[in-house]
C-alpha cells in the first residue's frame, strides 16, 4: 500500500500530539485564573505553531498528493468530510484564539515561546465576543472530529484489516505502530501533568476584637488637653524667648535605590519592582514632625521579570498607565516609632484614586549620609488594581518595600 511522504507523516503525528496537548490544557485554563498565566502563554505559542504546521501540511498535500482513497460510498464521503473538518479546525481554532487575544480588554503581548513577538490582529473590540464563542465552539467540534478520525483509522486497521495505518508510518514496524499513536496519549498526559496544583483552601478568618485603627489609615490627631496654668503676679519675669529652629535639611536620593512589591498569587509570590521613580524628602531626623515627603513612581516601569505579565501590568486591569502613568505618595510630618524608626501617614494617589496610606521606615548612618529602608501594605482593590479575571487568586494586600541612600544638601 502506498504511503504518505515522510514530511507528511512527520507533520501528521506532530500536529496530532500538539492538538492532544491543547485539548488537555485548554479547558483547564479558565479555572486556573492568574496561576495559569504561564500555561496560557504556552497554549498561545502551541496554537500558533499548529497554525503554521497546518499551512505547511496543506502545501505538502498540494505538492505531494496523498494516496488514493481506500473506501467509497457514504463511508468514503464521511471520511473526506472529517478530514476537511479537521483542517478547518486546525486553521480556525488558532485564528479565533489569536482574534480573542487581540480584542481582549487587557492587552497582553504575545511572544511565541518567549522569543518571537506576535502582533495583535487589527480587529475592533466588538469582535471579542464572537471570537470567544467561535473558539469554544471549534474546540468542541475539533474534539468530535478528532475522535471520529481515530475511530475510523482503528476500524480500517483492525476490523477491515486493510492496513490503512501503515500509510501513515515511515516503515512497516509494529514498534512504530505503537510509538507514533502513543504520541497522542503522551500529549494528553503531559497536558494534565503540567497543570498547576490547586491552591490550598484558606481557613476562614476568625473573629477578632475590633481594631481602633486600620493599617494604612491616617489616625486622627487628638487635641491636646488644656493644662491649668497657675496665676502669675504682674511683676513675674517673662519666660525666656525660644531660640529660632533651623529649617530641616533636604535630602537627595542617591543612585542604586529600589522600590519593590510582592503579592501572593494562590500560594505563590509574584515579586516585582519599579525601575523609575523620584523622591523629594525634607526631614530632620531629630524632629520627625518636620518631614515633608513626596515620592513619584513611573508605573510604566513596573516589571515582574516576565514580558507577558509586564504587558498586563500596563493594561486597564492593573495600572492603566495610558491614563494614569504615575503613582504619588505625599506625607506632611512623621512620628518616631522606635530608635531610628518612623511612621509617616499621608496620601497615596493611584489610578485616579486618592486614599490615606501609611509607611514605616528606618534610618541608619549619621551626619550628612543616611540609609533608608521601609515598607508599606497597600490594599489594591480600592484603587481598582487587579479588577479582572486574571486577578482572581491575587491577595487583596500588596507588600511594598523600598531602600535607598540619601545625602543632605
Amino acid at each position: 500500500m502506498r504511503r504518505y511522504s515522510l514530511i507528511a507523516i512527520f507533520l501528521h503525528w506532530t500536529i496530532a500530539a500538539l492538538l492532544a496537548f491543547q485539548i488537555s490544557v485548554g479547558w483547564a485554563l479558565e479555572d486556573l485564573g492568574a496561576r495559569g498565566f504561564s500555561l496560557y502563554q504556552l497554549h498561545k505559542s502551541i496554537g500558533i505553531s499548529i497554525l503554521v504546521l497546518t499551512l505547511i501540511r496543506i502545501g505538502v498535500r498540494i505538492w505531494k498528493p496523498r494516496p488514493a482513497a481506500v473506501e467509497g460510498g457514504w463511508q468514503g464521503a464521511l471520511a473526506k468530510a472529517v478530514h476537511g473538518g479537521l483542517y478547518a479546525f486546525m486553521l480556525g481554532a488558532p485564528l479565533t484564539g489569536w482574534a480573542l487575544v487581540s480584542t481582549a480588554r487587557v492587552k497582553v503581548p504575545t511572544l511565541i515561546f518567549g522569543v518571537i513577538p506576535l502582533p495583535h490582529l487589527p480587529l475592533p473590540a466588538s469582535a471579542h465576543e464572537w471570537a470567544e464563542g467561535g473558539h469554544g465552539l471549534l474546540a468542541w467540534l475539533g474534539i468530535a472530529l478528532f475522535l471520529l478520525h481515530v475511530a475510523g483509522a482503528l476500524r480500517h486497521h483492525f476490523l477491515l484489516r486493510d492496513g490503512l495505518l501503515w500509510r501513515m508510518m515511515p516503515a512497516r514496524s509494529p514498534l512504530l505502530l505503537v510509538l507514533l499513536p502513543g504520541l497522542i496519549l503522551a500529549g494528553l498526559v503531559l497536558g494534565k501533568a503540567i497543570l498547576p496544583v490547586a491552591a490550598p483552601a484558606k481557613a476562614p478568618p476568625q473573629a477578632t476584637a475590633p481594631e481602633t485603627a486600620k493599617a494604612g489609615d491616617v489616625p486622627a490627631a487628638a487635641p491636646p488637653a488644656a493644662e491649668p496654668q497657675a496665676a502669675q503676679p504682674d511683676n513675674a519675669a517673662a519666660p525666656p524667648a525660644e531660640e529660632p529652629t533651623a529649617p530641616p535639611p533636604s535630602w537627595t536620593v542617591q543612585p542604586g535605590g529600589r522600590i519593590g512589591f510582592s503579592v501572593d498569587n494562590g500560594g505563590e509570590a509574584i515579586n516585582g519592582s519599579f525601575s523609575r521613580w523620584t523622591a523629594k524628602i525634607v526631614m530632620d531626623p531629630d524632629r520627625p514632625e518636620s518631614a515633608d515627603i513626596r515620592v513619584e513612581i513611573d508605573l510604566t516601569s513596573a516589571s515582574v521579570g516576565d514580558a507577558y505579565q509586564d504587558g498586563m501590568l500596563a493594561g486597564d486591569e492593573f495600572f492603566a498607565t495610558a491614563a494614569h502613568p504615575r503613582a504619588v505618595f505625599t506625607a506632611k510630618g512623621a512620628e518616631a516609632s522606635g530608635r531610628n524608626s518612623y511612621r509617616a501617614s499621608g496620601t497615596l494617589s493611584l489610578k485616579g484614586v486618592s486614599r490615606p496610606q501609611a509607611i514605616r521606615f528606618t534610618l541608619s548612618g549619621s551626619g550628612q549620609s543616611r540609609e533608608v529602608a521601609g515598607s508599606a501594605s497597600i490594599a489594591r482593590l480600592p484603587f481598582g488594581v487587579g479588577n479582572g479575571g486574571s486577578s482572581t487568586n491575587l491577595a487583596p494586600q500588596v507588600a511594598v518595600n523600598f531602600q535607598f541612600g540619601a545625602k543632605a544638601d
